[in-house]
């Protein structure tokens, strides 16, 4: 009755794991020589829903302004940030940002994300750091279980582009392919192609789990030397992760949600809930619409998904120290004492539960602290 639909209050744990994982962020991000960003919470609905960007209008918040164009509160970051950058003078190569997207097909209406953008890398620099950084990172925030999962968006768009597919088409084969429905993909595709281009697409939906999906791939399409560059290039990044000791799944049918990606894909997997903790990949062609041609790598994290899964605390002591409205600055002056603890001043008693309760009563020209 008070909040529009999908609007919420945050209070409590939620709110200050949010607080705490901003700040490991920004610690890790600057150790690591990024520099922060920030594009307008309000741009102009066009930057999203061109072709390069491929979002829909129906799912963002928006109205009209007094020019008559739509106008819509930030529904990605990355997207803001190719706008920003593509035409960026400046010789620094990974940026950083957090705050806020809104989208109506969220829960919630508003998320959190914190994110990296690296440009203008060689190779599969770009790659590698986005994920060293979301390894460091998950590290650093006591993130132990967790799965980082490899995909390509060019093989399944390599096995479809021989396809004379209309938008509809595609559109069904595609999420077909991503619900993992394989006698769909096999009818959509056979149906479009012929029964040989079937197989061969179908046979992707159960092309994911371990790395060893990898070699045998790499056997498979030897003679198919631009499959085979592709699988090469996420062995490179798989060996990467597993020598530090992440736990790494390969999904070599999964297929791009937005029509920007052109490379490697990544997500992140928390092991206890399942929760998809981040994403990313490689969309040079982003920066086009912008005016800009050059490599872009980054990935976001989902800040309410590891809020919600950060380690509780560890427990301080909580300390009460009672007293009235002229015990206050002696009451203050009391809290140096105990560093370390959480000190509440109150002039009543309360319900709440403290470790320690002290009295902080008048004792001639000053005042004295009585243990209760």
């Amino acid at each position: 009755m008070f909040l529009p639909a999908g609007s919420r209050d945050l209070t409590g744990r939620q709110l200050v794991n949010r607080v705490t994982i901003y700040e490991k962020f920004q610690s890790v991000v600057n150790l690591r020589n990024y520099q922060a960003i920030e594009t307008p919470i309000v741009e102009y609905s066009t930057t999203f829903t061109n072709p390069y960007a491929g979002m829909t209008l129906k799912k963002m918040l928006k109205w009209f302004d007094e020019e008559g164009e739509i106008e819509v509160l930030r529904p990605d970051w990355t997207i803001a940030v190719a706008r920003a950058l593509a035409n960026q003078q400046s010789d620094q190569q990974k940026w950083a940002y957090a705050g806020s997207v809104f989208k109506k097909d969220h829960a919630g209406v508003e998320s959190h994300q914190a994110g990296i953008e690296i440009i203008r890398t060689p190779g599969l620099y770009g790659e590698f750091e986005s994920l060293f950084t979301a390894a460091r990172f998950l590290t650093e925030l006591g993130v132990q279980q967790y799965s980082i999962e490899l995909g390509h968006t060019e093989i399944f768009e390599t096995f479809i582009s021989s396809l004379e597919l209309d938008e509809l088409t595609a559109s069904q084969i595609r999420q077909a392919m991503h619900d993992k429905r394989k006698d769909e993909v096999y009818r959509l595709v056979n149906e479009a192609g012929n029964e040989e281009s079937a197989e061969a697409v179908a046979e992707l939906t159960d092309a994911f789990g371990g790395t060893a999906i990898l070699d045998k791939f790499a056997q498979m399409w030897g003679n198919n030397p631009k499959l085979l560059l592709v699988v090469q290039e996420l062995q490179k990044l798989a060996a990467s992760l597993e020598e530090l000791g992440q736990d790494v799944i390969v999904d070599l049918g999964r297929v791009k949600q937005l029509p920007y990606y052109n490379g490697a894909m990544f997500r992140g997997f928390l092991a206890e809930s399942g929760a998809e903790c981040f994403s990313g990949g490689r969309y040079d062609e982003l920066y086009e619409q912008f005016g800009g041609k050059m490599s872009a790598v980054g990935l976001a994290f989902d800040m309410d998904v590891l809020a919600a899964a950060l380690p509780a605390p560890q427990k301080q002591e909580r300390i009460c120290l009672l007293t009235d409205e002229q015990g206050l600055i002696a009451a203050e002056a009391l809290r140096y004492k105990y560093p370390d603890a959480v000190v509440d001043v109150r002039t009543e008693t309360t319900a709440e539960t403290y470790d320690r309760v002290y009295q902080v009563v008048k004792s001639g020209e000053g005042y004295e602290v009585i243990e209760k």
